[in-house]
């Protein structure tokens, strides 16, 4: 019988290995790369393998006008440019090549940055070519149920007046306050130039990366909390999930610094005097950000430490149980070790009162002991 359960538990075994493999074959497969070997500037889409058509929509505005409009064919964008207005046009979606090529060989977009931009795995970075500024960052988010950190890309180029984002996929964004500020024309956006519309994109992308963070922080308390009052089985892997998760958003946020450090000490024309010092308060921001991605890192280092010090505190205090009560009976078991024996002539044996004695020492050794315990504090 014992042999029959044994093969179910080693079928069951392989059965849930080859599951596992399988799926974690599909998600490669959906899953698009770069063929080795393929010239700069290919227009390879690398990322996630999407079926949803990309969405586009456009925002022509100045000081007095304002219009929003949602582009169905790329050749609708083509008359906004050199408008007299400031045109931000924002692309959901850059796993269409075709779109892409279209609007890089009209905004005249170097093919390396294109490629960049169809790369969704890229590195957060930024470069000036002169006559535009690409920038690339990691737009993040948070699950509102499971507490997991979603992660896009972005990827952002400003003219002299009009402002590209691409953005990886089409599920939502941290741009909203951003168009609801346009449509009513609230703040300085409308009133200033191209410059400073990117510096509002940049500033909601990172601002955003505070309630990622603040998140992080409260799942950090609770998983103290459960550590110090009751650590389980599933503590460990939530702490591993978590640096896992610190360790992504470090590799997201930690290249933003050297990106706003650059846009503070560019020469470009493209970002006037006036928007300096706004660029100086995202590089306060980005820094605030990675000081407490690091104090969070070392947080929920000392996260193991402090679990594998419960875990070992909470196998001593059974460990004294088990002791007390070995301490215990050790004496009792002798008491009854020695009246066990087997021999013809025992003085207790005959005597009335010999079994209720035999209680009495065992009763006074056991609390005997149970009192030492208790005034060295071990109970």
């Amino acid at each position: 019988m014992i042999f029959y359960l044994l093969i179910c538990a080693i079928k069951l075994i392989r059965l849930v290995s080859e599951v596992i493999t399988k799926m974690e074959m599909k998600n490669r497969a959906t899953y698009k790369r770069k063929k080795p070997g393929t010239s700069p500037g290919s227009l390879v889409y690398v990322g996630e393998q999407k079926i949803q058509n990309v969405k586009m929509y456009l925002f022509d505005f100045n000081r007095d006008l304002f219009e929003e409009k949602d582009i169905e064919n790329v050749e609708e964008i083509f008359k906004y440019k050199k408008n007299g207005n400031i045109t931000w046009i924002n692309i959901d979606g850059v796993h269409d090549t075709t779109i892409i090529k279209k609007i890089g060989e009209y905004f005249d977009i170097h093919s390396l940055i294109l490629e960049d931009i169809l790369d969704t795995s890229h590195r957060p970075k930024i470069d000036d070519m002169e006559h535009y500024i690409y920038i690339s960052l990691k737009m993040l988010t948070v699950d509102p149920i499971t507490q997991k950190i979603g992660q896009e890309q972005v990827g952002i180029i400003l003219g002299d007046d009009y402002i590209l984002s691409f953005q990886e996929s089409a599920e939502g964004d941290v741009f909203n306050p951003i168009r609801e500020r346009l449509r009513t024309g609230k703040g300085r956006m409308r009133k200033l130039g191209a410059d400073y519309f990117a510096y509002c994109l940049l500033d909601a992308v990172i601002d955003n990366y505070f309630l990622v963070v603040e998140s992080i922080g409260e799942r950090i308390e609770s998983l103290d909390q459960e550590i110090i009052v009751n650590p389980s089985k599933t503590t460990l892997p939530k702490v591993h999930n978590l640096k896992n998760e610190l360790i992504k958003l470090r590799k997201a946020v930690w290249p933003l610094r050297d990106i706003v450090s650059t846009l503070e000490r560019s020469e470009s024309p493209l970002f006037k005097e006036s928007t300096e010092i706004y660029i100086k308060d995202l590089y306060d921001h980005s820094v605030q950000i990675i000081d407490t991605i690091e104090t969070y890192r070392d947080l929920v280092s000392g996260l193991f430490d402090i679990y594998l010090s419960s875990v070992s505190n909470k196998t001593n205090d059974v460990m004294k149980v088990l002791t007390m009560m070995a301490s215990i009976f050790i004496p009792l078991t002798f008491i009854v070790g020695v009246y066990g024996m087997n021999f013809k002539y025992f003085p207790e044996l005959e005597w009335q009162y010999g079994y209720a004695m035999v209680w009495v020492l065992m009763i006074g050794v056991a609390g005997s002991l149970w009192i030492y315990f208790k005034k060295k504090g071990w109970t």
